[in-house]
């Protein structure tokens, strides 16, 4: 099979027969053998009996329904599991992504050999209090993860199936796909500039809520890719660091003291002093970080998957 469309959707009735249409037109008219992968994320509109009278028209449509709403994240990974085609093209539900944008996200994967790519929306209908986070989010990226794209949370991607089918995606953690990827060893990652169509039907989902959980999840993948396997590195670096800099300190306390004893000249008691408290809390936390890392060390290596490396190619 050529391609696999995936499609998360929440309460999106009114615009799953034109996308549907739209799709199996672009198909046919580029010969493309495909299946149609649509994820009901527990709506609860009409979008369900949408769906199964699609699957009566359209042969190639395959569904998923949540009992309730788990997110993007849930429902591109259930997606994912399920996907036989060659390259697998995520694109939204509310018409604003192209479904004519296919075949050349299609012809990158398989003739200029990437893993992903990655639609950029340069030319934007969205309203200025999701573009201004979306900035912030894109930019806060590229710097963390290194992976020059200029929109990362851009739903219509294309990936080669190998991709899909090596990664984890969960929580918020769909709009940092890319990241993911990278970590997993797929570093071939291009972009393309997509139309933005203004919505149709419907309203947005985005909310303040997502925007905190995205900086949240996008710390955790920096965390989780870097240290992961090996949490002492983290924990034990900076848990020595400040150890030893609470010593210096106290160190410094009880040197000065002697030296003013010494030469018979006034002197504060140790603990009269703020710096004396700061040694004891540096000492302490550099401690109990040094204990938390040696604690994840141990988690790690009783883990099942302390060993789990991802092969690509194999010959015995």
């Amino acid at each position: 099979m050529d391609i696999s469309v995936v499609v998360p959707l929440y309460n999106e009735d009114e615009s799953l027969p034109e996308l549907v249409t739209w799709i199996d037109k672009v198909m046919n008219e580029h010969n493309f053998s495909y299946e149609i992968v649509l994820v009901d994320d527990g709506s609860t509109d009409k979008s369900w009996s949408v769906i199964t009278q699609l699957k009566e028209t359209f042969a190639g449509v395959k569904a998923i329904k949540f009992r309730r709403n788990y997110g993007k994240s849930a429902a591109l990974n259930v997606a994912f599991e399920v996907t036989q085609g060659d390259v697998i093209i995520t694109m939204d539900a509310d018409l604003q992504d192209s479904p004519d944008e296919i075949p050349e996200l299609y012809r990158r994967i398989k003739e200029e050999n990437y893993d992903i790519i990655s639609g950029w929306k340069k030319k934007r209908y969205d309203p200025i209090t999701k573009t201004i986070p979306t900035k912030l989010f894109n930019a806060a990226t590229r710097k963390m993860s290194g992976i020059q794209l200029n929109d990362f949370n851009c739903g219509l991607k294309a990936y080669r199936s190998d991709v899909v089918k090596t990664i984890e995606v969960y929580g918020e953690m769909h709009r940092y796909i890319p990241v993911i990827a990278k970590w997993a060893g797929f570093t071939k990652i291009g972009e393309q500039v997509v139309e933005h169509r203004a919505r149709k039907y419907g309203t947005t989902k985005f909310g303040m809520s997502r925007f905190i959980n995205g900086f949240l999840d996008l710390l955790s993948i920096f965390f989780v890719g870097k240290f992961g396997k090996r949490p002492m590195h983290f924990f034990g670096s900076l848990g020595v660091l400040s150890f030893v800099v609470g010593i210096i300190m106290a160190l410094y306390i009880m040197i000065e003291k002697k030296i003013l004893i010494w030469n018979s000249l006034p002197y504060r008691d140790s603990t009269d002093q703020p710096l004396f408290y700061l040694a004891l809390v540096a000492i302490v936390v550099g401690s109990q970080m040094f204990l938390a890392g040696f604690i994840a060390e141990l988690v790690g290596r009783n883990a099942t998957e302390r060993n789990r490396y991802l092969i690509e190619k194999e010959i015995i």
